[in-house]
């Protein structure tokens, strides 16, 4: 590492050989955006083992090359740090894992520039984050939705960015979610394999898109509500509104979601009464290796009450 910047290494895998640098860099390296890859190569940021600079996105990558990516440190003037309480389940020298209400936006964007979790860290790590995720997402290896609560990991050094990025990129990570979807499940459990992308419709929700990218997640019935149920969703792969579409997909949409579901009138009163607006949904389970220490790590978040009150309502 040079002052300001940080560099990765990177080798192109046997399936990118052929595609496009900025494609086989964004394989290679799932904490950075293809986007953002393309910018950093158009401005002489990745180089092979020679030192040669590789300027062009769209020259064709070879397997088993080893490319050098040196990415910008990011600027801290663009965020501020917020005194926002934290409820913190670890913390070392080298990641922080917080259990985030919900409500709590994960990283500054259009709407919602400060209030949001990167504000909170900054502030409770005293500046010490990961810069991978860029000026905008310092220590983001991974999100959940603004109305979804549970647990998340954030990396205050590089190393343990690309250690922890790795294991969400090879799916070892394991992540269980617990929600109410509407409906009785007639089985006990089920599998949905079905890829996910921007709806081609309407570009601010997800669909299931035959060229989209691989989404896979196991469900497990827990308990049998009033026309809902209580289940447990583990991901395979962790793809932005995974849980939410694929429940949707096969019927049962998760109670309160605005986006993906529509309320029955058998529920309405219920969430009205309880004043729930957000989907049913917690991140109830998340364990990983750590990626300095090597030690396996598993914590478990219990519902918040506002769920659990819902849970409640509905189990009588």
């Amino acid at each position: 590492m040079v002052s300001g910047v940080s560099i990765i290494e990177a080798q192109v895998s046997a399936a990118a050989n052929g595609w496009r640098l900025d494609r086989a860099l964004a394989d290679a390296v799932p904490t950075l955006s293809r986007e953002r890859l393309k910018a950093l190569i158009s401005s002489g940021a990745v180089s092979d083992r020679t030192g040669a600079l590789l300027r062009d996105p769209a020259r064709k990558a070879v397997a088993g090359d080893v490319l050098s990516v040196a990415v910008p440190d990011p600027t801290p003037a663009h965020n501020e740090a917020q005194d926002i309480p934290l409820v913190v389940a670890f913390e070392d020298e080298h990641l922080i894992v917080i259990d985030k209400p919900a409500g709590l936006v994960v990283h500054p964007a259009a709407g919602n520039l400060d209030g949001t979790l990167v504000n909170a860290l900054l502030h409770h790590c005293g500046g010490s984050l990961s810069g991978i995720g860029g000026v905008a997402r310092p220590g983001i290896v991974h999100r959940i939705d603004k109305d979804t609560s549970g647990l998340m990991v954030a990396a205050k050094t590089d190393r343990a960015h690309v250690g922890l990025a790795k294991q969400f990129a090879d799916h070892s990570i394991d992540r269980r979610y617990k929600a109410i979807v509407s409906g009785r499940l007639t089985t006990k459990s089920g599998t949905v394999d079905a890829p996910l992308a921007r709806s081609p419709q309407n570009r601010k929700k997800i669909a299931i898109v035959q060229t989209g990218k691989r989404a896979v997640t196991h469900w497990s019935q827990l308990a049998q509500l009033s026309d809902a149920t209580f289940v447990e969703c583990r991901l395979e792969t962790g793809r932005t509104h995974q849980v939410r579409v694929h429940m949707a997909s096969i019927g049962h949409p998760l109670l309160g979601d605005p986006v993906y579901g529509r309320t029955k009138q058998v529920h309405r009163k219920d969430l009205e009464t309880l004043n729930f607006r957000r989907q049913a949904l917690h991140a109830a389970v998340l364990g990983f290796i750590h990626p300095i220490t090597r030690e396996a790590l598993s914590f478990e978040s219990e519902m918040p009450a506002d769920m659990q009150e819902l849970f409640d309502t509905l189990a009588r």
